[in-house]
């Protein structure tokens, strides 16, 4: 993203911020929001510390998951009121049903800052893999077809002029476990994830996803049909989502506030993302796990489009879903075409 971009999406998020000075206008609405223990969920969490949620008029509560399509799922059936996570087949066809609707960009892959990592397993670097394009006839992991590690290992196995073998394990634990044990050969996955594995010692990194896809955007806004059509309390969410994003990008990318600000920005995410660790234990992969998050929820269009072409190539979503029945433009501001 060039510098220009930046300082538009900048003031973007500092005037969504400003404009959460007017009175609360959902008016103590109850929601529940799906999340995953991921650094980048860290808008959800910081909304929720810092009151953000609450002066936008809204009662939150996180609902967690450990993968992206059973989130989607939730959305489409009122358990789950909105969320933030990657697109996926079975999100596209729920929206292709009028269940869901994605309004918002989150986090995205950026040139100049290390995002996705590329892991290989002990066992394949042993056989020679060192780059991804020795993957060749490789087992890749995935959670499900359609999800978005088989996007983007397709990708990767595309541009290298590849085969690779895809395994779906259903949940991101599973597929970590496989990883270390070498049932799988490769996958893909956020930083703050990567660097824990990297650092045991028992996966390797051979590349990066921004490499592959530029400006691919990793996760998208979205919520049911029924309550994006609500305008009200969208803007109310998007409002307090986009004060949380600005905060966090000000402090983990442009250290804004020092070492200090990244600090207290751990200790706030510590809980939610590594419940199970010590402030401490948690900080080295929260900080390695940094990316930008996209200034005011603006969506990257060109990548969702891209995705979901590559979703209708593979048969996995029917090839009749047109761009305006997965997204609503009308909230964000839209990068590409």
């Amino acid at each position: 993203m060039d510098t220009t971009r930046r300082q538009t999406l900048a003031l973007m998020g500092a005037t969504a911020a400003t404009a959460l000075a007017a009175p609360a206008i959902a008016q103590g609405r109850a929601i529940k929001v799906g999340a995953l223990r991921f650094t980048s969920h860290a808008p959800t969490f910081i909304a929720m510390e810092r009151g953000y949620f609450a002066e936008a008029g809204l009662e939150v509560e996180p609902v967690f998951f450990q993968a992206a399509q059973p989130m989607a799922v939730a959305i489409a059936a009122g358990d789950v009121d909105y969320a933030m996570t990657s697109i996926t087949g079975g999100l596209i066809s729920l929206a292709q049903k009028g269940a869901v609707k994605v309004f918002g960009g989150a986090l995205s892959e950026e040139q100049g800052i290390p995002g996705q990592s590329i892991l290989a397993s002990g066992a394949a670097m042993e056989t020679g893999v060192t780059s991804p394009a020795g993957l060749d006839g490789r087992r890749w992991g995935m959670t499900t077809a359609g999800s978005s590690f088989h996007y983007m290992g397709a990708k990767v196995a595309e541009a290298e002029g590849i085969g690779l073998e895809f395994v779906p394990l259903q949940k991101v634990p599973a597929v970590i476990g496989a990883l270390r044990t070498g049932q799988v050969d490769a996958w893909a996955i956020v930083p703050h994830i990567a660097s824990g594995l990297v650092a045991s010692g028992e996966v390797h990194e051979i590349g990066r996803i921004a490499d592959y896809l530029p400006g691919y955007q990793v996760t998208t806004m979205f919520g049911s049909t029924a309550n994006v059509a609500d305008r009200e309390l969208t803007q109310a969410w998007l409002d307090a989502m986009s004060r949380a994003i600005a905060d966090y990008n000000a402090t983990m990318i442009d250290q804004a506030s020092g070492e200090a600000g990244v600090q207290d920005m751990v200790s706030l995410l510590a809980p939610y993302v590594y419940p199970d660790r010590t402030v401490e234990e948690a900080a080295g992969p929260i900080v390695a796990g940094t990316m930008r998050i996209n200034e005011g929820a603006a969506l990257n269009v060109d990548s969702v489009r891209d995705q979901l072409e590559w979703f209708q190539s593979e048969g996995l979503v029917d090839a009749s879903i047109a761009f305006e029945d997965l997204v609503d433009t009308s909230y964000v501001e839209t990068v590409g075409a």
